[in-house]
């Protein structure tokens, strides 16, 4: 297994922002990637590897342009308009029922964006566009026709996360979404797999995030070559509320690939893997070529965000029964949020795909 990791994630600086002169508290401060890349580094776990520059045009498979173009420039926009440097948030929103589309870059934060929670700052963007050079770099780890393939599985480091960020809105502390990125990506460059196939290359995600992933769901909702499966908190009873019914099952030619598992408030080690192995049957039967994880730890007890009460020994049995799919497996980064635990719960879901190589 390769680990991706950069460390200009430290840009997106969460954990000194102020909002009209009071402290903004943030969960995704640097301090997680850190944490769990010294216990990776502890638990002596796969090989470790910067990530390479594969450019905008991935984003720009998954993203508006209009958008991406606002995520670079509106911090820089916002400080020359307003001669002051601060974090960046947006103030009124539109329903996405507007009668027209703002000039201004600080207005188009709430086009933009659905939540006040995901501060745009000086390095935001570089962190965010590195994030997802992560996790495509973790895909070319893990392709099949790469002829210098050296592991079944790598896992990208990505902060800031991206599951919530969908094609032309951010939010839940999301800006781009890696793991649609990393999707799409690995279809793009497999064309091998539908050469006299008559089949695009299939993707399954499977995101075990707290939170639903919206954003992901949202930008491959009518693609029937893309399987969503995701085990969540209801969205009766937690972010990001407008997203995540069961009855959510993907429309047009993309009807039935959109699965939604909702559990309650305490959920446990048992019920979790109960309804994961229902994840895994409808993978299994996917045929998919690739998953891709939205793994989050903020499922774990005692997370300051989540209420489900999954141990680590949990979280390892979670690992094991993935990794038992062996199938090619890019693993890229969302939540998790009680640091004091965060580098053991990761290393104990890791560690099954690193002895499972076979």
């Amino acid at each position: 297994m390769h680990i991706v990791y950069s460390d200009k994630h430290r840009l997106h600086v969460t954990d000194h922002v102020l909002q009209n002169g009071q402290p903004f508290i943030s969960e995704d401060v640097p301090a997680r990637a850190e944490i769990i890349l010294e216990a990776i580094k502890s638990a002596k776990l796969g090989i470790l590897q910067p990530p390479t520059d594969h450019g905008i045009q991935p984003l720009l498979a998954v993203h508006d342009p209009e958008y991406l173009k606002f995520l670079q420039q509106v911090y820089f926009e916002y400080t020359d308009y307003y001669h002051e440097s601060a974090p960046v948030f947006p103030e009124t929103f539109a329903s996405r029922h507007p009668r027209r589309k703002p000039n201004h870059s600080y207005w188009l934060m709430g086009y933009y964006a659905y939540g006040v929670g995901s501060p745009i700052l000086e390095g935001t963007w570089t962190a965010a566009y590195w994030s997802v050079q992560c996790a495509l770099t973790a895909s070319d780890l893990v392709r099949k026709n790469n002829r210098n393939i050296t592991c079944r599985v790598a896992y990208a480091i990505c902060r800031p996360p991206g599951h919530h960020a969908a094609v032309d809105q951010y939010g839940g502390l999301c800006y781009l979404n890696n793991a649609a990125i990393a999707a799409r990506y690995l279809q793009n460059v497999s064309p091998h797999l539908t050469e006299g196939s008559g089949r695009k290359t299939q993707i399954a995600i499977l995101d075990i995030d707290y939170h639903h992933g919206n954003g992901t769901q949202e930008i491959f909702y009518s693609d029937p070559s893309v399987l969503f499966c995701s085990l969540h908190a209801h969205p009766d009873n937690d972010y990001p509320y407008f997203w995540g019914a069961e009855d959510e099952i993907g429309e047009k030619e993309g009807q039935g690939y959109n699965h939604n598992w909702t559990l309650p408030p305490g959920t446990d080690d048992i019920s979790y893997l109960n309804v994961l192995e229902l994840a895994l049957d409808t993978i299994r039967g996917f045929n998919a070529d690739y998953l891709v994880i939205s793994v989050g730890f903020d499922t774990a007890v005692g997370d300051p965000i989540g209420e489900f009460k999954l141990t680590t020994a949990g979280f390892a049995e979670i690992g094991r029964r993935i990794s038992n799919l062996k199938l090619p497996t890019v693993i890229t980064q969302e939540g998790g949020y009680l640091l004091d635990q965060l580098g053991m719960n990761a290393v104990a879901f890791l560690s099954p795909f690193e002895n499972n190589v076979v």
